[in-house]
């Protein structure tokens, strides 16, 4: 006869209902876990996937999801001369929040070097890469928006011809994907008044040179857009992405390319130590002291309800004394029930997260070493927690059955 069956049978209402509490509490424990992942997921996707082995950045910027990088455009056409470069791409990447019908709409912009690049290494669920220099866009589907969608942002308006699928950034904004010119010029907008005040800025301090005198095209080009003038430069990149031929060595063309004044280079592993010893470090620490936290707790609980069980049968454990039971069953019968809240906890804990996990806003991923380490956490929480509820119970008289 199995004593911790019977038991559980004759108090299968009370026992059901702790063990769906300890499995809710044993669901967040295992979602802490989830979310602490998912940041560090999120926070190097964009680095993995778009498969850059090196990054040149702004001189002495961590940049550019760390820190903000300013770099000119023209940098990728040097760095595609180096010895054992395949190709160099300009980059782009800022943030915007728009109103969208009404909603706020919050973006991780991301610029891509059409036509080289047309985003052909997302990956798409719905849609096409980026065909056009202009006007298209490919959009998480995070963001709401569907296929074929207009989508108005500054003072232009954007297709949206591709879908992606849990492409977002450390913040947990939906990324979408423009061509290099195209997120610039988001980047880079200004309100018309602003505009026309530069204009006559520039015109102003035109007018007061002496060669404007006998140049009096000089204060026609000075009230002309930006990019029409030569003196200006295009707009600046976040960075340019460097891909190498079969064989070479990533660090002598790194450094090749960091002995240049005007520019730094992190490979790839860099920039993902950057981000994860960066932006996301300390929600990493939040998330992993509120685990620690809550594996605590619900070993105090776990000990309390075994306790409080045990409680319940004194006069039972009395009475098994008094008819000669040695302590190893009594011992086997708080140990096995200890052992059977835990797992069923556990159980209830990982199905009820299948259903829940997937609603949450930020990416919750469920390891099968995060799993299997928090199965083993739960039996030596359910071992050490009948510690209680076994001394209590090697101190009950076999007398006081008859009381």
């Amino acid at each position: 006869m199995n004593l911790a069956v019977k038991d559980i049978r004759h108090n299968m209402g009370r026992f059901g209902l702790t063990v769906v509490g300890i499995g809710m509490l044993l669901m967040i424990v295992m979602g802490m876990g989830g979310i602490y992942r998912g940041i560090i997921e999120d926070a190097t996707l964009l680095i993995d996937k778009v498969g850059a082995q090196l990054w040149i950045v702004q001189k002495n910027t961590r940049g550019p999801f760390a820190e903000v990088s300013r770099l000119p455009s023209r940098v990728s056409d040097r760095a595609a001369a180096v010895p054992g470069v395949s190709r160099a791409r300009r980059f782009v990447y800022h943030t915007v929040q728009r109103l969208h019908h009404g909603r706020p709409l919050r973006i991780a912009a991301v610029g891509l070097d059409w036509p080289g690049d047309r985003g052909e290494w997302l990956p798409l669920v719905a849609g096409r890469p980026l065909a056009r220099n202009h006007f298209e866009m490919i959009a998480d589907r995070t963001l709401g928006l569907g296929l074929g969608e207009q989508v108005r942002i500054g003072k232009e308006t954007f297709l949206v011809a591709g879908l992606t699928r849990g492409m977002i950034d450390s913040g947990g904004n939906g990324l979408a994907f423009f061509t290099v010119s195209d997120a610039q010029t988001i980047q880079f907008d200004l309100a018309g008044e602003a505009v026309r005040l530069e204009r006559a800025a520039r015109a102003g301090r035109a007018a007061r040179i002496d060669l404007s005198r006998t140049q009096p095209s000089l204060l026609e080009r000075a009230g002309a857009e930006s990019t029409a003038i030569p003196a200006l430069s295009p707009p600046a990149v976040s960075a340019v992405l460097v891909s190498l031929l079969p064989g070479a060595d990533p660090l002598a063309v790194a450094s090749t390319i960091s002995g240049w004044p005007d520019v730094s280079v992190h490979t790839r592993e860099n920039q993902r130590q950057l981000m994860l010893a960066g932006p996301v470090e300390k929600a990493k620490l939040q998330i992993g002291l509120f685990r620690i936290l809550l594996t605590i707790i619900s070993a105090i609980i776990m000990a309390l309800i075994i306790y409080t069980l045990t409680l319940d049968k004194l006069h039972d454990i009395a009475l098994l004394k008094l008819i000669g039971a040695p302590n190893r069953v009594i011992l086997g019968m708080i140990l096995q029930q200890a052992l059977l809240l835990g797992a069923l906890g556990y159980g209830i804990a990982y199905l009820f997260g299948q259903k829940v996990f997937p609603r949450f806003p930020r990416r919750v991923i469920l390891t099968q070493e995060d799993l299997f380490n928090l199965g083993i956490i739960v039996v030596v929480i359910s071992i050490l927690s009948t510690a209680l509820g076994v001394w209590k119970a090697l101190r009950v008289e076999p007398n006081e059955a008859l009381s």
